[in-house]
This record gives C-alpha cells, structure tokens and sequence, in this order.
C-alpha cells in the first residue's frame, strides 16, 4: 500500500481518505496551514498517523521561511515556530500522539534554534524517523498481540487503525495481519463507525486488499453478533489511554467495551506508548473533540436529515479501564490493574 503520508519535493503528500473507497487521491500541501486543516478536516486520520503529519507539518512551517532572513534570527524564530505548532495543535484535541509529536519537534527546536539550517535540516529528519519509527512499532505491537488469537477466530474492530491510521501496517489491524503472517485463519467483522463511516470506507478496503476475509456490520449489529457468538475477540486502536488505562477512541467504542463485558468476550485495546499519557490519570481529563453537526445530518452532499435538526457530534468516547481485557502495546500487553502496568513500561519512562 502506497504511504498515506510523505515528504516529497519539499511538500507534505497524503492520500485523501475522505474520497476512499471510491477514489485513490493524493494532496500536496506546500505550506504547514495546509497540513493544519488536512488534520482538522480528516484528510488524515488515526492517532498515529495524526502525529506523523503534525511532525511534517511543523517541518513543512520551518521550511516556509527559507526566504525570509529576519524570521531566521532567533528571537524571531522562536515567536514563528510557535505560531505554527499552535496551528498544528489546534487542530484535533482528543489524539495525544498530536501532541507527543509537538513535543519531540520542540527538543530539536532548542537544541538547534540558532542555526536554522541545522534546524530545518533536523526536524525534517526527526519526521522521517518518527514516520519509519512508527511502522516497526506496529509490527511490534502485532507481535505480541497476535499471541492473543487462535486461528479460527473472528475478531470485531471498530473505526479504522490499519494502515491507513499509521505510517503502515497498523495497530488493531496489526494484530490480525500479524496472527494471518504466523499462519492463523482470522476473519474480521468490521463495524461502520457512524457518522463518518471509517469502518466501512478504510477497514474494509484495507483487509480486501490485502485478502483477508471481512464481514460489515451496520454499528446496531454488534449486540446482535456477539449473541449469536459470532466474534470472539474486540480488538481496537486507541487515541488516548490515560495513566490508569481509561481509553478514548473513536465514538461506539464504549458501547462495544460494554457488550462485550456483558458476553463474555475478550476487549482488547492495540495503541503504541506514543498514545499513552501519563500526565491524564484518569479518563475524565480527555478532552473529547466534538465536531460539526453536518457530518450527522449530510453525507457527501445528500441530506439524511431535516435542516435545524438539534445534533450532538462527540467525535470520540472514554472506555473506562475495567472494562478492558488488555491494552497490547509494542513492548508487551498490558493487564489489569492497568496503573501498576502503565508505570512499568521502560518504553514510556524514556519518553
């Protein structure tokens, strides 16, 4: 699968996801508010995926002022690189790794301030490392994930946090790549993921292309289908998990957690430390982005509802942590009680 984000020719390139399944289309954005309101307006999408373009964009807004001496001289530099990770940033308050990304890029900011041709030189490596960085962490997070599975198993998912989401590969849908590369039988049912429909549109597309067998459910149908037994693991990604292992992810996800508990059936949350934050204990300090009330009363142009109609638009829910079997990350999976286990991760102690 082509990359759904790169730096090429001094531009940052990404798939429109918003026109898949139906078309293959490519956006090149020559500035970093560009990148900005791909971010916000869903162009990308998926925590991981998010901070990679976050990195770009910064990169991208460095780069910006090649030609312009006095933006270069430190005082002005420090005022300008500010401005443009406050653009980045606005954009999408729920996704940690957003942030995690700013975060990294303002260390190289400081060490290389007074020389800005180190500094563009270095955070556009930065971005190219934490791009091909990302793509090993999903194979790891599907290594030690897959162990979870049997062949046979059908595996629910929710949203979309394949490939698409990621620098490749995948963290929910790395699970089940990797389970199929260690030669299991894995089906997938996939959830719509109302209202923007990520589970139909990219998850679907995704393991059809890559021939792995998937059934789409309308998102009503889950209760339904772990009645009749047909799912026996939840697996999804993950776009914030706080110290204590509450988990935001895309809206419907804490309906799922619920049913699942109800029946019997093993949630599992696959995110890389990247989305784990440390600094929120519990699930109530998450921001949750609330997004425009179009995106439930239109679809690609059509009305599916009457103009004026109330609408409450929450782009993501909070699962909280006793409701989930397990959080697989790329350094090993995670058990209850989620605190003890979060505080333990080497990985995240480093950050």
């Amino acid at each position: 699968m082509h990359p759904v984000i790169e730096w090429k020719d001094g531009a940052v390139v990404m798939l429109d996801q918003r026109l898949l399944p139906g078309e293959k289309i490519f956006i090149t954005h020559r500035s970093h508010r560009e990148v900005a309101e791909s971010i916000r307006g869903m162009v990308i999408r998926g925590a991981p995926a998010i901070g990679i373009a976050a990195a770009y964009g910064i990169a991208l807004g460095v780069a910006e002022l090649e030609h312009d001496p006095r933006a270069q001289e430190p005082a002005c530099l420090e005022e300008k690189f500010a401005a443009i990770v406050r653009a980045i940033t606005s954009t999408r308050p729920t996704a940690v790794n957003l942030f995690w990304a700013a975060a990294r890029m303002e260390k190289v900011f400081q060490q290389y301030k007074n020389d800005y041709p180190s500094l563009r030189r270095e955070l556009l490596a930065l971005a190219d490392a934490m791009d091909r960085e990302d793509f090993e962490i999903n194979r790891g997070i599907g290594r030690n994930g897959q162990e979870l599975l049997a062949s046979g198993d059908t595996v629910l998912t929710h949203c979309n946090a394949g490939a698409l989401a990621t620098a490749g590969y995948g963290t929910a849908l790395g699970v089940v790549r990797a389970a199929v590369e260690h030669g299991k039988i894995i089906r997938v049912i996939a959830g719509e993921t109302r209202p923007y429909l990520q589970g139909a549109r990219l998850t679907v597309w995704e393991l059809q292309e890559d021939n792995i067998p998937v059934t789409l459910i309308t998102d009503g149908m889950a209760g339904h289908v772990m009645k009749k037994k047909m799912a026996q693991a939840v697996i999804v990604g993950a776009d914030r998990i706080a110290a204590n292992g509450d988990t935001a992810n895309k809206i419907g996800t804490y309906s799922l957690a619920v049913l699942a508990k109800y029946h019997g059936i093993p949630f599992y949350v696959a995110a890389p430390l990247s989305t784990i934050d440390p600094a929120t204990a519990s699930g109530d300090g998450i921001p949750i982005e609330e997004r425009d009330k179009t995106e439930v009363t239109n679809f690609r142009g059509q009305i599916t509802a009457r103009p004026g109609t109330a609408v409450f638009n929450p782009a993501f829910d909070v699962t909280p942590a006793g409701l989930i079997t397990a959080i697989i990350t790329e350094e090993k999976v995670l058990f209850p009680e989620f605190g003890p286990a979060i505080a333990s991760l080497r990985g995240l102690r480093q950050k």
